[in-house]
């Protein structure tokens, strides 16, 4: 998730009473970098996306559709095996969402049929926690339960699957903690091998860590450094390649940010020309990209925020009081494409997390998240599809990760950050949001 979303919200709530008190007028202040969750914080730290929810309560099912009762003396078939293989299409866009991926909550088998039957969508993506599969170097200790029903079933099902694979485990750093990457690469290189060996076959992309212009997503002796990120993804991407040439690598996508100290954050703009330049286009068959887009639709630029219909009604000010590129989905991703198309025109980004936050419907928010009491369910749904064709037609990106499926009913309420971007309400009843994914036009 957009981790820098918290910083800005609090720089902006800054800025808004300072303007207040100027009575409003004057220029806009000069964009300022959020401190830094996810994406794109200091106040308060957003909770991020990344380990496993703690659950509370009962945990409601997954929608899933309802069983076609079988004829009278049908007689009995055997199950067809999917036919999911090969390279995905080069000319062809993906259509995908994100899961809660954690095959201890819910039913994988629901999840994966409600993502593929209702949703009709072609991928599926989880993220991995390293470090809750080996949480020391015993190999008697290793976890796989948590994933494994979740890789099986998106196979079983027909869809193919795309994992983020994260958070090194403390015992890999000298520094301790899970935020950053291992002292040794090729210990990372050894997990995916690893991962690769458990499923063969059932594994169609793989992006390489996360977020890592964050400090707290790559906090390394060399702190954060676009030069080591390609070093790590180029250990990455041989080790990958050499277990399953047809696995599509993804490079970690980016937070985007104001313009950042380094230390904390680095602006994502900056990161990734030093990235390019110490060639990461080398070892990335698909350049990652994420982008939620707080209180302004997708085809709103950033310098265009005052023509957005939310400008005379929204209670967050922030993309209207102080306008920059971190803001807006439609900026962000086309400058992406165009300093990646500068080096290699054919290469097209994979947009790995987007979406639109709506706490209509419920009581409570996340702290730090007030953009999403701009957002009513039907702008969720209006600009999840507009967003969808958008970067189809564009012919920019190759796949599109929608945040998030199912978070809603497996979070810990609304203030779980996860929980307005998911188009599963808490009851785990489906949002307008789903209806709309479902009607919309897809590759067929």
């Amino acid at each position: 998730m957009q981790r820098h979303a918290k910083a800005i919200v609090w720089l902006m709530a800054a800025l808004v009473l300072a303007l207040a008190a100027c009575g409003g007028g004057g220029t806009a202040p000069e964009p300022t970098a959020p401190v830094v969750e996810q994406q794109q914080p200091v106040a308060t730290e957003a909770t991020e996306a990344l380990p496993p929810p703690v659950i509370s309560g009962e945990i409601l099912p997954t929608p899933t559709l309802a069983p076609v009762a079988p004829e009278e003396n049908a007689a009995a078939e055997p199950p067809v095996e999917p036919e999911v293989s090969g390279p995905w299409p080069a000319d062809q866009f993906g259509y995908g969402t994100q899961i809660h991926g954690n095959a201890t909550v819910g039913n994988p088998t629901e999840t994966m049929t409600a993502v593929h039957d209702q949703l009709g969508m072609d991928w599926v993506k989880a993220q991995i926690q390293w470090w809750l599969v080996e949480p020391d170097p015993d190999p008697a200790t290793e976890q796989w339960f948590f994933y494994d029903a979740v890789i099986d079933e998106a196979h079983n099902k027909g869809l193919r699957l795309m994992l983020s694979v994260v958070g090194a485990p403390a015992w890999t750093r000298a520094a301790g903690g899970e935020n950053g990457p291992p002292d040794d690469y090729n210990e990372y290189a050894r997990f995916l091998g690893e991962l690769i060996d458990r499923h063969p076959g059932k594994i169609d992309a793989i992006e390489v860590w996360n977020e890592q212009n964050l400090d707290r997503e790559w906090t390394s002796a060399n702190g954060i450094s676009p030069e080591d990120y390609v070093r790590f993804l180029q250990v990455a991407y041989d080790a990958i390649k050499a277990k399953d040439p047809n696995i599509i690598v993804i490079s970690g996508a980016l937070s985007p940010t104001g313009t950042g100290d380094w230390v904390q954050w680095a602006d994502d703009f900056e990161y990734m020309d030093r990235a390019l330049a110490a060639g990461m286009l080398n070892y990335a068959d698909c350049v990652g990209a994420h982008h939620n887009g707080y209180n302004i639709g997708p085809d709103v630029a950033w310098d265009q925020t005052g023509s957005s219909p939310k400008a005379a009604t929204a209670t967050f000010r922030g993309p209207f009081y102080n306008p920059h590129h971190s803001w807006s989905f439609y900026t962000t991703i086309n400058t992406y494409a165009d300093k990646v198309q500068a080096v290699d025109p054919n290469k097209k980004l994979c947009v790995t997390e987007f979406g639109w936050a709506s706490s209509e419907g419920y009581t409570e928010y996340p702290p730090g998240f007030e953009f999403a009491l701009d957002n009513t369910l039907q702008d969720q749904a209006t600009y999840i599809v507009q967003a969808f064709n958008q970067m189809k037609e564009s012919n920019d990106v190759w796949l599109a990760f929608l945040f998030n499926f199912d978070f809603g009913n497996k979070g810990n309420g609304p203030t779980d950050d996860p929980v307005p971007y998911s188009i599963i309400d808490t009851q785990g009843h489906p949002r307008p949001a789903f209806d709309a994914v479902a009607a919309m036009a897809k590759n067929q």
